[in-house]
């Protein structure tokens, strides 16, 4: 696959291994959220055990590269809404509180289904949840995100009703009505990298071209790609540029022969001085970085 632009991975990948001693996290960590606040990075990441029910660890570094991770999850499975597990989560900080959407993953008399979540928090660590984006679980909504400030005096956040990325707006995080809901962007070309379905992945940053946005597409043969767009900032159903991509591939190893093979999905693309940070779960397994200035991917995604 011929790429335009590559991210570039850290050699040091990948950061973050399951620990075997772990009963919750000792089978995969994976699909992290880092922001960066008060000097240090805080990453929120989906860790599995021998049981296979999902949860969502901490882990703080001074350099993003080096982790310590607290010996229990701060989020686990409350109730029949989360009887599988907590997943893919995504901190937000928005007027002092952090926001953190997951995916509450349930089962019952053996259908599946999921909610876009969201909970808040004033310390990264306790978490109150607020309720769902979508009350209807068979429509596997998912891959939800909150922007970083309000738009026109509304919260925004992005989710994913399958395939398509949308977005929906709420006066109070509680309620999100159907009529402030709209579709984005789509699945690219029949036999493209994104040919099947398209997800947002972090928090969208805001620079003067507009929202520059990190999201994954899904291939014929289920292989995960990332690649970046541009959306207007005033109206972010508005896509300014969206480049061909993909910026990352499945390569190393550990991407293509992960418990699920072929996945770079990443949840985490934070600005920390110049330099764009993204964290992402390789093979759905470990945890990893890759990293680009902010100049060269904005004068990608314009020109590329």
């Amino acid at each position: 696959m011929t790429m335009k632009f590559r991210m570039e991975r850290h050699p040091a990948n990948p950061l973050l291994i399951p620990d075997r001693s772990s009963p919750w996290e000792s089978v995969n960590v994976f699909n992290p959220s880092v922001i960066h606040h008060n000097g240090l990075f805080h990453m929120h990441y989906r860790a599995e055990g021998e049981d296979w029910i999902s949860r969502i660890g901490y882990a703080v570094s001074a350099d993003g590269i080096s982790w310590n991770r607290l010996r229990e999850p701060v989020l686990v499975p409350r109730d029949e809404l989360e009887n599988r597990g907590v997943q893919d989560p995504r901190v937000t900080e928005i007027e002092g509180v952090f926001y953190m959407a997951y995916t509450a993953w349930m089962c019952r008399d053996g259908v599946h289904g999921c909610y876009p979540m969201i909970a808040r928090s004033t310390n990264l660590v306790t978490w109150e949840r607020i309720g769902p984006i979508v009350t209807n679980a068979l429509e596997y909504n998912k891959d939800h995100v909150l922007f970083p400030r309000r738009i026109k005096g509304r919260y925004v956040a992005f989710h994913r009703p399958h395939p398509n990325v949308c977005i929906a707006q709420s006066d109070d995080l509680v309620t999100w009505k159907r009529e402030d809901m709209a579709t984005v962007f789509g699945p690219g070309s029949e036999t493209g990298w994104d040919a099947m379905k398209v997800g947002m992945n972090g928090v969208p940053i805001e620079t003067k071209h507009g929202w520059l946005c990190f999201y994954h597409g899904v291939n014929r043969d289920s292989h995960y790609h990332t690649n970046a767009i541009l959306l207007d900032l005033d109206d972010p159903t508005k896509v300014i540029r969206r480049p061909e991509g993909p910026i990352l591939a499945p390569e190393e190893v550990w991407e293509i022969r992960g418990d699920v093979p072929n996945v770079v999905f990443s949840n985490a693309n934070i600005l920390v001085g110049d330099t764009v940070y993204v964290y992402y779960g390789g093979g759905d397994h470990v945890i990893a970085l890759a990293t680009c200035k902010l100049d060269a991917i904005l004068d990608y995604v314009l020109n590329g």
